[in-house]
């Protein structure tokens, strides 16, 4: 079973960065399709941030952060980052990565992701 971790969350000014890390144990990730997915208090579900593929050769991003975040993967690292930058105070929230086990490819579905980290916390002062 796969366990992941996230952290590099915290607090930032308008118009700052941060840079997520996912760390994975337990079993390698190198076939598994992965994704960032954020949660605010009124969220009813979690919204869909980014995904890529196995390789980091395909990504897809949210039309939200388009443009300002990042995401990345080391599968020899076993880790998942998500640079964001230009961060506004929408963004803040709670940053969960996931992991696919099933798919090695782009999903942006929230039922597509068999593992979860319990999430970094985001806050984006204006």
């Amino acid at each position: 079973q796969v366990q992941l971790v996230e952290s590099g969350g915290g607090l930032v000014q308008a118009g700052g960065s941060l840079r997520l890390s996912c760390a994975a144990s337990g079993g390698e990730i190198d076939n598994y399709g992965m994704a960032w997915f954020r949660q605010t208090p009124a969220g009813k579900e979690r919204a869909f941030v980014a995904t890529i593929n196995w390789s980091g050769g395909a990504h897809y991003y949210a039309d939200s952060v388009k443009g300002r975040f990042t995401i990345s993967r080391d599968n020899a690292e076993r880790t998942l980052w998500l640079q964001m930058n230009g961060l506004k105070p929408e963004d803040t929230a709670v940053y969960y990565c996931a992991a696919n086990k099933d798919y090695s490819g782009t999903a942006r579905e929230l039922g597509r992701y068999d593992y979860w980290g319990r999430g970094t916390q985001v806050t984006v002062s204006s």
